[in-house]
């Protein structure tokens, strides 16, 4: 016999897909449990809407930016907290604000989790041990979610901090500089930081995502009853459909849906003179793993 399926279980699946109480509940009990088979048998029902980038949870805190170098350097935090009321505590602030400093010197290159730089020498002792003396001294949990950092030697490291610090994007662009290589970097992180696309384009999407998507593609053409011989190719067009949406450079401009984000840094690239190249984006979201 299962084990009954918790009504924590049931409001995780419900946040993930959308979907309502019941359904998730009887998808849950049919996957045994497993959020993501639940998930997945959702999809092929066509109950769920697209199943979000990123798990929730109860978290708060901030998303610090640190930049340096004149552009060719920026580093991003996410500190973590349990209520909103500590994230406005200025020890907390100034720990943030410490820590994305530390980053922009200390971090690897690229996206990682807090546990990174934890070890690494920071205020008299290391990051692990101050961001815990800080937690002691204002009496709740706190912890360094994840860091990342970019550098650019032939361009630039764009930055996007929405006003409230609770969503942060680094944008990775190579090109000529000027002003319309800062312009549409500008651009690009308030994309980001609105349509939350998975990757750049579609080389980076996990290819075990794209084998999901097929497979649900496949399962709900057929129950839709349609001929054999075109399934095929409707099956591709929704695998395609769902890269453009998920991918930067497919999506739509979030300020001119008229065209997309790749024509956008073709335009930039023809004003700049020469070639630009989105090559990595990192983006925070307070609460979003």
């Amino acid at each position: 016999m299962s084990e009954p399926i918790s009504a924590k279980l049931v409001a995780e699946l419900r946040a993930r897909t959308g979907a309502g109480m019941m359904d998730c509940k009887a998808a849950l009990q049919e996957a045994n449990g497993d959020l993501d088979k639940a998930g997945e048998i959702l999809r092929k029902k066509g109950i769920a809407k697209a199943e979000k980038r990123s798990d929730r949870s109860a978290s708060q805190g901030l998303v610090v930016i640190e930049a340096g170098g004149g552009g060719a350097d920026a580093a991003m935090i996410e500190l973590n907290c349990e209520t909103d009321f500590v994230a406005k505590n200025e020890d907390f602030i100034a720990l943030a604000k410490d820590l994305a400093r530390h980053a922009l010197a200390q971090a690897p290159q690229g996206v990682h989790p807090g546990s990174a730089i934890e070890s690494q020498k920071f205020r008299g002792t290391t990051v692990g041990e101050a961001i815990k003396e800080v937690s002691g001294k204002i009496g709740e949990a706190m912890a360094l979610k994840r860091v990342a950092r970019f550098t650019e030697g032939k361009g630039l490291v764009a930055s996007y901090l929405h006003f409230n610090q609770l969503n942060g994007v680094l944008v990775d662009l190579e090109g000529p500089a000027g002003d319309a290589l800062t312009g549409l970097g500008r651009e690009l992180g308030l994309h980001v930081a609105s349509m939350d696309p998975l990757a750049v384009d579609e080389t980076g999407i996990p290819v075990e995502v794209v084998e999901r998507e097929r497979r649900i593609a496949e399962e709900v053409v057929a129950q839709e009853g349609k001929p054999e011989a075109i399934r095929p190719k409707i099956v591709e067009g929704k695998v395609k459909k769902f890269v453009a949406e998920r991918t930067l450079l497919g999506q739509p401009f979030v300020k001119d849906d008229k065209k997309t984000v790749a024509e956008l840094v073709k335009e930039a690239a023809k004003a700049a003179g020469g070639p630009i190249a989105v090559k990595r984006f990192a983006r925070f979201r307070v609460g979003e793993s």
